[in-house]
């Protein structure tokens, strides 16, 4: 007999419909047939297995996923997360301090790191001054960085290298919003030691104060001085007038008036006039074309015929009636007639010609740059036909009358102070084309060239220019103590003519030269043709109680 107590074992596993909460009758409007059917057996054992397999191979594999980022490669991940709140900076160090030939500071840096400049004036283009970089300076110097200010102009630019010295490294760390939150120096910058310039800063202040006083007393413009020494190329002192203020460039730019920010020593080109004449005579005596002891007639003028007219002349003026003049008077006097007949020929006296003298110019470096160590050099300018044609291309013809004008440096010619310097320095020293320089370590001093005439030729020239101090048109430069050896210069400039520009060129001590000079004065009145002498002047009489040794 069955067990009361017995389970019965049901196998019958299929559910129906009315097994569950719904009643078995039908609702209003239910629809009995959506019954109709099994429903799905419940998840067997086998099932809950499987799931479980396919989980834990799933947990498996982000473990293995979060231990490779957590424990393989966590010191990797580390340092790149360390690397998004440290950067490294290139910072350089302070400038270094310029010095002049003396030791004298004329460019430093306060406690707060910003440069100062001497308040002397004279300085302004001979220094230059510093700014962030342009895209123009990224490109000419691989070494600049974009966000650390850099030379512009002058000494700064042309030794920006030396003179910034060698970058450091810091680094720095940032928050989320980039704020700087530490920093701490990986290897300091290198400070270069003063740099010094061959510069005598208060003879430079003295020249420009000169030139000021040429512009207030006479009424020029604007100028430069430079003086160089003639066996090494030594620049003592190279000065432009105006100047612009160097520690606030900002009010210079509000007031440019006779264009403040132009070196005039090595940008400024200008009609030489008669210091031309020396080298024309050293091209004549070396071509054969005259003797110096030869005299020419100068009665104030010569005449041409016209070559549009025969019946009219063409008139060429000297600027005043020497007589009869040889080669060494007519330099002293600085006699047009005489230079218009060695230079283009007259009569029965041949002249050198526009080929000849254009190829003693170059010879004396008249069309090139003298490879100062400055930026913004220029050439000068050489006349010859080519040039004529393209800038009178109405009349190109080349005549016999542009020749004289060439021959006592009008016309066609143009040329820069530092170009004038080293061509006196050849004068001085028998022909030896020196390169100037302004640092004093220069390390770029290329083969000397010699031009090649001979020492007499050179010492008629220079004994012409002595005269031309003793009794000639540089009598002003005759001072007490040294015996100064000089060729003035005039220009007409201006639409009309209307102003001058004055020259002088030299050497002292005559007897054993020392040093050269060129000074111009540009646009000064008719009535006032010295201002360069004037200039001069005032500078040898500053040597003599200041700089005697300049002068022995």
């Amino acid at each position: 007999m069955p067990s009361i107590f017995r389970r019965k074992k049901i196998k019958d596993y299929q559910i129906y419909p009315d097994e569950i909460l719904l009643d078995s009758e039908n609702i209003p409007k239910f629809d009995t047939q959506q019954f109709e059917g099994r429903l799905e057996r419940p998840i067997s054992k086998r099932t809950f297995f499987a799931l479980s397999i396919i989980l834990v191979i799933i947990a498996a594999i982000y473990l293995g996923q979060i231990a490779k980022l957590q424990i393989i490669n966590g010191r990797v991940f580390a340092e790149r997360s360390q690397k998004n709140t440290l950067k490294r900076e290139l910072f350089s160090p302070l400038r270094a301090v310029i010095v002049d030939r003396n030791g004298n500071r004329i460019a430093w840096n306060d406690e707060n790191g910003k440069r100062e400049y001497t308040d002397k004036p004279g300085f302004a283009h001979l220094l230059g001054h510093i700014g962030l970089p342009s895209q123009e300076d990224l490109s000419a110097n691989p070494n600049i960085l974009r966000n650390i200010f850099v030379g512009k102009d002058g000494v700064e630019k042309a030794y920006e290298d030396v003179i910034r010295g060698n970058y450091g490294i810091k680094l720095i760390e940032v928050d989320s919003q980039n704020n700087i939150v530490s920093e701490s120096v990986q290897l300091p910058p290198k400070k270069n030691d003063d740099f010094k310039l061959t510069i005598d800063a208060d003879l430079q202040t003295e020249i420009f104060k000169a030139l000021e006083l040429a512009a207030k007393n006479l009424g020029y413009q604007g100028g430069a001085g430079v003086i160089m020494d003639v066996n090494n190329g030594d620049l003592l002192a190279l000065t432009s007038y105006p100047e612009y203020d160097l520690n606030s460039i900002e009010n210079s730019l509000k007031n440019q008036k006779n264009n403040p920010f132009l070196n005039r020593a090595i940008s400024g080109l200008y009609i030489p006039g008669s210091i031309v004449k020396p080298f024309i005579a050293l091209a004549a005596l070396k071509e054969g074309i005259i003797s110096p002891q030869k005299q020419i007639y100068s009665s104030g003028s010569i005449s041409l015929p016209n070559p549009y007219n025969p019946e009219l002349k063409n008139v060429f003026k000297d600027w005043k009636a020497h007589g009869w003049v040889d080669m060494k008077r007519a330099i002293a006097v600085s006699s047009d007639v005489y230079f218009y007949t060695i230079g283009g020929g007259y009569e029965d006296q041949r002249g050198l010609g526009i080929e000849k003298i254009e190829s003693y110019a170059k010879i004396f470096g008249m069309n090139s740059k003298t490879g100062v160590d400055l930026p913004g050099e220029i050439s000068g300018i050489i006349p010859n036909q080519s040039l004529k044609a393209k800038i009178n291309p109405k009349d190109p013809t080349w005549r016999i009358g542009d020749t004289y004008n060439a021959s006592i440096g009008q016309g066609y010619f143009q040329v820069t102070p530092i170009e004038m310097v080293v061509y006196a320095a050849a004068l001085a020293n028998n022909g030896k084309l020196i390169e100037p320089h302004i640092a004093m370590d220069f390390k770029k001093q290329k083969e000397i060239q010699t031009i090649d005439i001979a020492k007499e030729n050179f010492d008629i020239v220079k004994e012409a220019m002595l005269m031309a101090v003793k009794e000639g048109t540089a009598t002003s430069l005759n001072i007490y103590g040294v015996n100064v050896a000089a060729k003035t210069g005039t220009a007409q400039t201006g639409k009309n003519n209307q102003f001058i520009n004055s020259w002088v060129i030299g050497f002292f001590p005559y007897e054993n030269p020392k040093y050269a000079f060129a000074v111009v004065t540009e646009k000064g009145p008719k009535e006032s043709p010295a201002g360069a002498q004037y200039v001069m002047r005032q500078v040898l009489d500053w040597m003599t109680v200041y700089r005697p040794e300049y002068l022995k």
